[in-house]
């Protein structure tokens, strides 16, 4: 475990720390897992593969620094995009009752844990996060690891379906109620198996949706994880500022990326940072319930996290 003296955050603005973030995002160590989706997903997504192939040499260069203000017209369909994500989301009308499960849950667990061993690998191989105090290290799997796998299942383009089910009402379960006879489950593994919101599952395949309409190319995935991964809004981070610096490379090194091999296309950062949003707001527990109890049961998600990356 590599650990610093005191913190590295005084560096955080010099070219050093930009080229080590710009070269373990430009690398994308994850570049032959494309091998896996053949098996990992139940349902191949139609859509073109243009993100799995190679970018020209010259193209992988880093561009002479810019100005990194949004154009008008990109700032207006975000904002717009966003306003009509929040309506939809404020329209559950009372379906949060509506609860989900996946239909096929052992085909779609295995192929979302082997996106979550794909996403740990590749966090392990950025060497400024491995650079940081463990402690950090820590609040940024625990804050990140959920919306990292959601981006790595679009990367692999996994689709799921799921079948609704009807949580029993407070007088249901009044009647039905009263002390747990030989046999019943305990209700903590009765609500698991209730499964999650349907709005919930509905806005985890809204995300899914919005990447492959974008067409997100194999290095704007390592971007957008870079930018996912280096959360400073934890609070206790001691390398804040550095965090911080490393989330702005990560953005600034996308939309780079997007004017070099874009350029005709003044909106695409915009949509880019609406699948960010609509990312940030899918929460880790649902992730964990829809994709990973059928599988652990009530063993707790974190501690699963921890074995697998640093093998405790």
């Amino acid at each position: 475990m590599a650990s610093l003296e005191g913190c590295r955050c005084r560096g955080a603005s010099g070219r050093a720390n930009s080229s080590i973030l710009y070269s373990i995002l430009k690398s994308d160590s994850l570049g032959g897992a494309e091998k896996l989706q053949q098996h990992a997903h139940p349902h191949p997504h139609p859509h073109p593969t243009q993100q799995q192939q190679t970018t020209p040499g010259h193209a992988l260069q880093k561009p002479p620094s810019s100005s990194s203000s949004s154009s008008s017209s990109s700032s207006s369909t975000c904002a717009s995009a966003l306003q009509e994500l929040r309506q939809q989301q404020a329209c559950s009308c009372g379906s949060t009752r509506r609860r989900g499960v996946l239909r096929s849950p052992q085909v779609t667990c295995k192929a979302a844990s082997a996106v979550l061993v794909k996403t740990l690998r590749f966090v392990k191989n950025v060497p400024c996060f491995r650079e940081l105090p463990e402690d950090d290290q820590l609040m940024l799997i625990r804050s990140g690891w959920a919306p990292l796998l959601v981006l790595g299942l679009a990367q692999d383009r996994v689709d799921f379906d799921t079948t609704e089910t009807v949580e029993p009402s407070m007088l249901q379960r009044i009647l039905t109620g009263g002390p747990e006879r030989h046999g019943e489950a305990p209700a903590a593994q009765s609500r698991g198996a209730a499964g999650v919101s349907v709005v919930d599952i509905e806005a985890i395949k809204a995300f899914l949706k919005k990447c492959w309409s974008v067409d997100i190319s194999t290095k704007e995935y390592a971007y957008l994880k870079g930018a996912v991964l280096f959360n400073p809004d934890l609070d206790g981070l001691r390398c804040l500022h550095y965090i911080q610096s490393l989330r702005r490379e990560a953005h600034q090194a996308l939309n780079e990326h997007v004017r070099l091999i874009h350029r005709e296309d003044s909106t695409r950062f915009a949509k880019l940072l609406i699948a960010l949003s609509m990312l940030r707001a899918i929460s880790p527990p649902v992730v964990a319930q829809l994709f990973f109890r059928p599988v652990i049961g009530s063993v707790n998600i974190e501690e699963v996290l921890m074995e697998m990356f640093y093998g405790k």
